[in-house]
């Protein structure tokens, strides 16, 4: 029995997503209405065996290690981790499990060439046989309940040679998002192959959760595919841009401008506080989420952009408010 066993259905989670769902942001989320589940952004298994001496040291001398800072307004949480050998994760869910987490996913989808060189991420979907062995390694290491998000097919979809496999390898949830690594995101998330993922799943082995990911901007429009598809739970990963209250049921139009300002000053500072090492660009990509679609938000968005600390996005957005209507 896992935290994964008491989720009521369909259930929703956060996406893991590079320089997105740090602590500062998941704690924007926390603040604005919790998903049910909790993801870190992916972390490298062999990073973290390789700096491992750096590591007994403070949190802040490792970078690494800093993206497994999590705090207890974000349980249950799962550190989203990759590699292709056995033993790195071997290593990487045993350090995962003592520093608290609550469960393990294995990243098997993303399509950065750097992490396929290396055979890890969306390679893996070529290589069922290593991708059982990696699944096995990480249930071996500890008694994290272990998850892997993974996508339909490489260069073409192979959902029931590719699913079938891992589900005989008997994660706790299986993630799908739902496009080919060759699609990347260049085109709709393809909602049809989640329902034979159901069939397939059934057939297979029934105990395993499936999660639906891609394209999905609301709870309203989760629940509804969903009930179409018969999957466990979604997973929003771009809906959470410029919209940390999106588990709450809320969709951009619902919140004022303002209450959207105060929220990027508050990443701001969250981000600077607690990660003080990290590069603050980072948070451009905050910036183009959160000031958009309104009277004036280019020039906005162009002022913010030249922001350097936190005390300068929240003189601008202060500057900003006293002269405008906002």
């Amino acid at each position: 029995m896992s935290f994964w066993d008491n989720l009521s259905k369909p259930f929703f989670v956060m996406a893991p997503m590079a320089d997105v769902t740090d602590v500062a942001f998941r704690a924007l989320v926390a603040k604005g209405g919790k998903p049910d589940v909790f993801w870190t952004e992916f972390v490298s298994a062999d990073g973290l065996y390789h700096t491992r001496e750096i590591s007994k040291m403070k949190d802040d001398e490792n970078p690494l290690m800093r993206d497994l800072q999590f705090t207890e307004e974000q349980r249950p949480i799962v550190a989203q981790i990759f590699s292709s050998k056995p033993e790195m994760i071997t290593y990487a869910t045993k350090l995962v499990a003592e520093l608290g987490f609550d469960g393990v996913d294995l990243n098997m989808g993303c399509p950065d060439r750097s992490i396929e060189k290396q055979g890890a991420g969306a390679a893996l979907v070529k290589n069922p046989k290593l991708a059982v062995e990696l699944i096995r390694a990480a249930k071996e290491a500890s008694d994290l309940p272990v998850t892997v998000k993974t996508r339909i097919g490489y260069n073409k979809e192979s959902l029931y040679e590719w699913l079938t496999a891992l589900l005989e390898a008997n994660p706790a949830a299986i993630t799908l998002h739902l496009r080919t690594r060759k699609e990347m995101s260049l085109v709709p998330a393809d909602w049809e192959q989640m329902k034979r993922a159901i069939e397939i799943r059934d057939r297979v082995n029934p105990n395993v959760l499936l999660i639906g990911n891609g394209d999905v901007e609301s709870v309203e429009q989760g629940k509804k595919l969903a009930l179409e598809t018969g999957c466990d739970g979604i997973m929003i990963g771009r809906g959470m841009f410029g919209n940390p209250w999106v588990f709450a049921g809320r969709k951009p139009e619902d919140t004022p401008l303002a209450l959207k300002l105060a929220a990027l000053v508050e990443l701001a500072h969250n981000f600077e506080k607690i990660m003080p090492a990290k590069n603050f660009a980072i948070l451009k990509k905050h910036i183009k989420a959160f000031v958009t679609g309104f009277i004036g938000a280019a020039e906005l968005r162009a002022r913010l952009m030249g922001a350097e600390n936190a005390n300068d996005i929240e003189k601008i957005v202060q500057a900003t408010t006293a002269t405008s209507s906002i």
